[in-house]
């Protein structure tokens, strides 16, 4: 990847769509792009926390795992995204493990030199911390799910959730433009895959998801959320 090509992707990122090709060229100067296969692991958790990452192609999912290696799976970013969503402005580790889920093509940026950046530009500095806000309450969303919700109806949300993150819209649906297994949806909310399984089966008799050609998911959000209203 060229210099124009970061360039070009950089202005693509919601962080930095405001900025002048001058005031961009800093960041421009300190980034390098980097591919990685699928299944590619970009990071660990605890690892020395001394980069940040832009999504250029691809989807990398960020989890955790507990001391029986089983695995939570934190959130999916696709093109466009920044990770890690946390340790700016403090010395640390990075707090989950990144994973390549599609072939990707990132953008690293080393983190202390970012860091003064965003001290050179505070305007800058307040959109990150807005797109941070955002991810807590997404969190704080979720945690609400898992307490206030069964599993039937945590699995609809997590459908719900993910069309709008990760989808296309098709008509009066979505499709889901990223292939998850069961066992991947379940760790998004901390289930089983055998619970996932019976849950999508059920919703595809009721025709609220259905799948395309490709077995790509094709989600009917009102179908959906008449399920969790009804």
């Amino acid at each position: 990847m060229k210099r124009d090509d970061i360039r070009k992707h950089l202005q693509t990122v919601p962080l930095f769509k405001e900025l002048t090709e001058e005031e961009l060229e800093p960041i421009i100067s300190i980034s390098s792009p980097r591919k990685y296969n699928a299944h590619s692991i970009i990071f660990m958790q605890d690892e020395l926390l001394d980069r940040v990452f832009f999504i250029h192609t691809g989807t990398v999912k960020i989890y955790k795992t507990d001391a029986n290696g089983k695995e939570q799976i934190v959130s999916v970013l696709k093109e466009g995204e920044m990770f890690p969503h946390a340790g700016f402005f403090r010395k640390g580790t990075f707090p989950a493990n990144a994973e390549v889920i599609e072939n990707a093509q990132l953008i690293v940026t080393p983190i202390n030199d970012f860091e003064k950046i965003l001290i050179s530009y505070p305007e800058l500095c307040i959109k990150m911390f807005r797109v941070l806000g955002e991810k807590i309450v997404d969190l704080q969303n979720r945690l609400e799910e898992k307490i206030l919700h069964n599993t039937y109806e945590q699995v609809i949300m997590l459908l719900i959730r993910l069309s709008k993150s990760n989808g296309e819209k098709i008509g009066d649906s979505y499709k889901i433009t990223t292939k998850f297994t069961n066992t991947e949806l379940a760790n998004m909310i901390g289930t089983s895959r055998e619970t996932v399984s019976r849950t999508l089966t059920q919703l595809r008799k009721k025709a609220a998801i259905s799948l395309d050609s490709k077995d790509f998911y094709v989600v009917n959000l009102s179908k959906l959320e008449d399920e969790i209203n009804h």
